[in-house]
């Protein structure tokens, strides 16, 4: 298992869903932890009763069906699954509606769904999921990127509150993947993740939901930050250094000739 995780850590990221799905293959009695524990290019389907797209994930799912958070009804149907409780689906419904309008504002469109569950410790578990499909056939708006996709995974554990106080561990990954291909920069393709994790003791006065939104803003700010940097600077390094800009070529001192 700890082998399997390691390939799945240095895989391409376009090549892990081929990945994942050979070690299943090959280790069919980790098939849950290697399912749980690596993070996926997420997939999208439609709730046929709302109309509404939503995400499919590790944490929606129960054996093959996946539940909308919109309608709370799995896809294809599903006898004897698993739900969260009356309270928990109250705030389930909120945290959507909340995060539809952060994903509209910071993102400008895609696809965002949450979903949440008891845990075993009197608190609970959120998962937050975005997809942004950038390509030019996608929801790219500027039209740079041949192909494009941004997805955003944050769990959120929620301990127990004790005097008014809740304790928050917060793990984000971010997925990025874009080609380009046109004159002025020819074919170029990028692609990595980057995961982070947090950890808040805050207190409930506010209500979890306002705790959760300022960790995910925070941390997704701290995330672009370091992909900025790793992927985008340090391209822009390597680039720059083996293929100066034709600016930087006509300046250089050229020897005189004999």
């Amino acid at each position: 298992m700890e082998a399997a995780m390691g390939l799945m850590r240095r895989i391409h990221p376009k090549q892990s869903e081929t990945a994942l799905s050979a070690l299943l293959s090959l280790l069919p009695h980790h098939s849950s932890d290697l399912l749980s524990q690596v993070d996926q290019p997420l997939q999208v389907l439609c709730d046929l009763e709302s109309g509404k797209e939503y995400i499919l994930c590790e944490y929606n799912r129960d054996a093959d069906s996946y539940r909308s958070p919109w309608s709370n009804k799995y896809y294809p149907p599903l006898e004897d699954a698993l739900y969260p409780s009356s309270e928990l689906r109250k705030l389930e419904v909120e945290a959507n509606e909340v995060f539809s309008i952060y994903r509209d504002q910071y993102y400008e469109g895609g696809i965002s769904s949450v979903y949440m569950w008891e845990d075993d410790n009197e608190g609970f578990v959120a998962c937050f999921l975005i997809k942004k499909d950038g390509s030019k056939t996608g929801q790219g708006r500027r039209g740079h990127l041949q192909e494009g996709a941004w997805d955003a995974i944050h769990v959120i554990e929620v301990g127990a509150e004790e005097e008014s106080i809740a304790h928050y561990c917060l793990t984000s990954t971010i997925m990025l993947s874009l080609t380009t291909n046109d004159e002025s920069s020819g074919t170029f393709s990028l692609s990595g993740s980057i995961r982070r994790q947090m950890n808040m003791d805050l207190s409930v006065a506010d209500g979890h939901l306002c705790n959760m939104g300022r960790m995910i803003e925070e941390m997704e700010g701290k995330l672009r930050n370091s992909l900025d940097q790793v992927y985008f600077g340090k391209t822009k390094e390597m680039v720059c250094t083996l293929r100066p800009p034709s600016e930087v070529v006509l300046r250089l001192p050229t020897a005189d000739m004999p």
